[in-house]
């Protein structure tokens, strides 16, 4: 007759199991989904090359994940110049009306590759997808890209007060989807976006690389690189 050798440990039950598992994937868009970032670092560099700034790439990092106007106001922070907020809030429009006109020539073939079979393959087996994107934008790139049906909710910055690091994007989008937040997992490449995700009390993958966005549970190069069996290790 086999003997329990461990009587005080039990395997956990199959609804134990379930309540385990990851119920959603939430995934950024700049960066994570279509390099829109980019559209973004012309329209702030042809601002700054109208102030007298000189704004690069490296400096564009500071950029990722925050507010249109906190952006400005970093930009205005590099090249030493204070205006009223009214003042700021005329030359944001400004880009964004830039940003715009660029991104309404974005193409369908613009989404990182893999990324829509990895969307496909999460809904398939029975998890959710959302999009948490700081932009006010989102709506817009999405509809263009033609991928807006395969999430099942969309956050983006016309949704909410505060931006990254603050959790409020990610909470919302938990809210949206009708999960809890330890249930999700959120695909990102900002270290803001990051550290709004494990505020929010959610596991996150970093897209990038590691030297940037350390706290991540896991960091993956591409977005495409991710296997669905690795949700298993959240």
């Amino acid at each position: 007759m086999l003997v329990d050798r461990y009587p005080h440990q039990q395997l956990p039950t199959v609804n134990e199991q379930r309540d385990k598992m990851i119920k959603a994937c939430i995934f950024d868009l700049d960066g994570v989904i279509v390099d829109t970032a980019h559209y973004h670092f012309v329209a702030w560099q042809r601002l700054a090359r109208e102030l007298g700034i000189t704004f690069t790439e490296k400096e564009n990092e500071r950029l990722k994940g925050v507010s249109r106007m906190r952006s400005l106001e970093i930009i205005l922070e590099i090249g030493g110049i204070e205006l009223s907020e009214e003042e700021k809030e005329k030359l944001a429009l400004r880009k964004n009306g830039w940003f715009v006109e660029y991104i309404n020539a974005i193409k369908p073939e613009e989404v990182f590759s893999g990324v829509p079979e990895l969307l496909q393959s999460i809904r398939s087996k029975g998890i959710k997808v959302g999009l948490a994107s700081s932009s006010k934008n989102a709506d817009t790139v999405l509809r263009l890209l033609g991928i807006g049906n395969m999430f099942d909710a969309i956050v983006d910055g016309t949704m909410i007060v505060n931006t990254k690091p603050n959790p409020e994007i990610f909470l919302l989008a938990a809210r949206k989807l009708g999960v809890v937040p330890s249930d999700c997992v959120v695909f990102e490449d900002a270290e803001a976006g990051v550290e709004a995700a494990i505020a929010a009390g959610m596991k996150c993958v970093g897209v990038g690389l590691p030297g940037q966005l350390s706290t991540a549970n896991e960091v993956i190069r591409n977005t495409a690189d991710f296997q669905l069996a690795d949700l298993e290790k959240f």
